[in-house]
């Protein structure tokens, strides 16, 4: 892993699609050391989203194969319904040399291989929105030629904007519906929490910032002291007290059978996306 990390900080590292996860990956890389802005090269048709990578210090094309010429290690950041097009347009471009990573969601591993020249290095990595605060939740999976230093090399380099995973493929669209779409889940519990206290008197702004913390803090418990929540959650009600009032309320309401089943419905959505 030092071996992946120390060479990471020498590579070029290349962008094609200039999106707002291509920004947040790139800038948890700028940030953390891990490349130097001036070693990032970004491409995308036109100038809208290229100006933020300008603003970081990076560098700018609006020809994708560029990219691939002067970077061994390239995120390819585009739409999904774009990037096959994409991929046959920089085919000619790869090379023995290259690492291509995908974060476009739905295009399988077999896919982005059948597009690219045989035993071109690929792996797939599934962000969330978090990852522009360097808090995300990704996963990775590598395809039949990508082997552990790619592995290795491609986890040093996200860890700079969260947590990082390598799972098998078949679990990328568990993890958007759990993570990818479980940003939005959350975003609503908040607002629900939040709206509860508005009711009972307290002002809109503080129940937002309250809520969100409260969010925020109950994780990096979870976290740091790798508890299942169910013995956080005990470890908070006690006997006859204000949570397990709560808590019947939340029961009465159905929320663990809603959210498990907005995970599922959000995981066939990202299966049958997948397929099409």
């Amino acid at each position: 892993m030092a071996a992946a990390a120390e060479e990471a900080g020498c590579r070029r590292v290349g962008f094609v699609g200039a999106g707002r996860m291509a920004e947040a990956i790139a800038q948890g890389l700028i940030q953390a050391g891990k490349v130097e802005a001036e070693h990032v090269l970004a491409s995308a048709p036109s100038d809208k989203n290229l100006c933020r990578f300008r603003a970081m210090g990076c560098q700018t094309t609006h020809s994708n194969p560029e990219v691939l010429h002067s970077c061994s290690l390239v995120f390819f950041a585009t739409k999904p319904h774009i990037l096959p097009a994409v991929l046959v347009e920089v085919a000619p471009a790869v090379t023995a040399e290259h690492i291509l990573v995908s974060v476009a969601a739905g295009v399988s591993l077999s896919t982005l291989e059948e597009l690219l020249p045989p035993t071109t290095r690929v792996l797939r990595v599934s962000p969330n929105l978090p990852c522009i605060v360097q808090e995300g939740a990704m996963v990775m999976a590598r395809g039949r030629h990508a082997g552990s230093y790619e592995a290795q090399l491609l986890r040093s380099l996200l860890e700079a904007c969260g947590q990082c995973e390598e799972v098998p493929e078949a679990q990328v669209d568990v993890h958007t519906g759990l993570s990818g779409s479980g940003v939005a889940f959350v975003c609503a519990f908040s607002e629900a929490l939040a709206e509860g206290a508005i009711k009972m008197g307290m002002p809109s702004g503080l129940a937002h910032r309250i809520a969100a913390q409260t969010l925020l803090g109950t994780a990096k418990v979870l976290l740091q002291k790798g508890q299942h929540p169910a013995q956080l959650r005990t470890d908070v009600c006690t006997p006859g007290g204000t949570t397990i009032y709560g808590l019947h309320a939340l029961e009465q309401g159905g929320l663990r059978a809603t959210a498990m089943s907005a995970v599922e419905a959000a995981t066939c959505r990202a299966r049958e996306l997948s397929r099409k």
